[in-house]
C-alpha cells in the first residue's frame, strides 16, 4: 500500500531553517505529483508547497522566497527546505499524493502521519 513518512521537524528559533524529508513507497513516485501541506492547531490545513512530475513548483504567498520543495525520483522522496522561520509557521506538516484538477492542485487520500515543525520567538 500507499506509504508517506515524513521525518526532519523539530523546534528551532525564529529566523532558523529545517529540512523536512518525505519518504514515499507503494506508489510510482515518478508518475505523482506531490505537496507539502500543514496544520496550525486550531486552523484548517492549508497548501505549503506542490511540486509537478516534471519539477514545476507552487507556493503559498506566505512562503514564497522562505521554502523551497524539491524531489527525487530516483530515491523517492520529496523535500521541503524551510529558511528564516517564523512563529507563525509553526504546525504539523504533511507530506500528500497531490493530482491536477483544472489546473489546481488537489490532495489525494494518500498523506503521511504529518512531523511537528515548532518555531520559537
Amino acid at each position: 500500500q500507499v506509504q508517506l513518512v515524513e521525518s526532519g521537524g523539530g523546534l528551532v528559533q525564529a529566523g532558523g531553517s529545517l529540512r523536512l524529508s518525505c519518504a514515499a513507497s507503494g506508489i510510482i513516485f515518478s508518475i505523482n505529483h506531490m505537496g507539502w501541506y500543514r496544520q496550525a492547531p486550531g486552523k484548517q490545513r492549508e497548501m505549503v508547497a506542490t511540486i509537478s512530475t516534471d519539477g514545476r513548483t507552487n507556493y503559498a504567498d506566505s512562503v514564497k522566497g522562505r521554502f523551497t520543495i524539491s524531489r527525487d525520483n530516483a530515491k523517492k522522496m520529496v523535500y521541503l527546505q524551510m529558511s528564516s522561520l517564523k512563529p507563525e509557521d509553526t504546525a504539523v506538516y504533511y507530506c500528500a499524493v497531490v493530482r491536477v484538477v483544472a489546473g489546481l492542485p488537489i490532495p489525494t487520500a494518500y498523506w503521511g502521519q504529518g512531523t511537528q515543525v515548532t518555531v520559537s520567538s
